[in-house]
């Protein structure tokens, strides 16, 4: 458990661990992960502090858009059925955060506020009118933040996938590793890969395959371990998470595994416009897990709980 309680990682991956104008658009029809995406385009854009941010891009430009963001080190061509699903008739964007997927690896900004802030500039490039945003694990934070950072003006409305969000109770504190007079040893290339590889299957209860798995594995390993650290350490309080969460009336999602049970029913008794589904027998990519099931959530979420309009 991170240090304010949220994004739930084995303690050994613990320990191992725009202004946007003039900023460039690069646009091309590759193939990023199967069939599923191929009809996505890929682009990128700079952020205000210089970063390429890389994204996936679906569907009519004109329509409705959904903006996904992945979770710690995952690309965004993880959530590549629900593009396929989403985008005959909604406008998908699909983030690769700083350091992850295609982005480029900068050697800064592994901050939650910068990290929100890349969210917001990418909605400020790509998108048109009120966006619902879509984050998982490390990404609900991320999408969190640029909410407390003043995106609440911009969204219709929330899906926050198996993460804590603050809401009591707060989740127990996972055994603090001994300490030591010294350092661990920095693992060798051979044990980083390892291990994440070791993460990467943890995250499923239905194994999506050799192949699929080292795909993720490959693209999960491409920032520092300093920097993975940080992603793992923000710095704020629990409540701040809350408050991001309860400073919009717009309609929320939370969909969990049980043992978030307790925050999403807090979350429905105290938000105006709040609801929770369980999975149970998911693993933490969920949306991998039961695509199926999954999709049809998010397109009844995004069809018939969100209005689409700014106040």
């Amino acid at each position: 458990m991170g240090r304010n309680g949220y994004l739930t990682l084995p303690a050994w991956t613990r320990a191992a661990m725009v202004g946007v104008l003039g900023g460039a658009v690069l646009a091309s029809a590759t193939a990023v992960s199967g069939d599923a995406v191929a009809a996505a385009e890929s682009r990128s854009f700079i952020t205000s502090d210089g970063a390429r941010l890389h994204y996936l891009e679906a569907g009519p430009s004109g329509a409705r858009t959904v903006v996904f963001v992945p979770g710690w080190t995952m690309p965004a061509w993880i959530f590549e059925t629900q593009i396929e699903a989403l985008s005959d008739r909604y406008h998908v964007l699909a983030l690769d955060p700083r350091g992850q997927g295609e982005s480029e690896v900068t050697r800064f900004g592994y901050t939650h506020e910068r990290r929100g802030r890349d969210i917001g500039e990418l909605i400020d490039h790509a998108a048109e009118g009120p966006v619902v945003l879509v984050g998982w694990s490390l990404g609900v934070l991320d999408s969190l933040a640029w909410v407390a950072d003043g995106g609440a003006d911009r969204i219709a409305g929330l899906v926050l996938i198996d993460n804590s969000i603050g809401e009591e109770p707060a989740p127990r504190a996972a055994p603090a590793p001994p300490r030591s007079a010294t350092p661990p040893p920095e693992p060798t290339r051979q044990e980083r890969r390892a291990r994440r590889a070791a993460f990467v299957a943890s995250i499923f209860a239905h194994d999506p395959g050799t192949d699929y798995r080292a795909r993720l594995t490959d693209q999960a390993l491409r920032m520092t371990v300093e920097d993975e650290r940080r992603l793992l350490a923000y710095d704020v309080p629990r409540e701040y998470w809350r408050a991001a969460v309860h400073s919009t009336d717009r309609p929320v999602l939370y969909v969990v595994r049980p043992r978030w049970r307790e925050q999403g029913e807090t979350l429905v008794r105290t938000h105006p416009d709040a609801s929770m589904t369980i999975f149970e027998g998911a693993g933490h990519a969920l949306f991998v897990d039961e695509p199926e099931r999954f999709n049809a959530l998010l397109l009844d979420f995004l069809d018939h709980r969100v209005t689409w309009t700014v106040h």
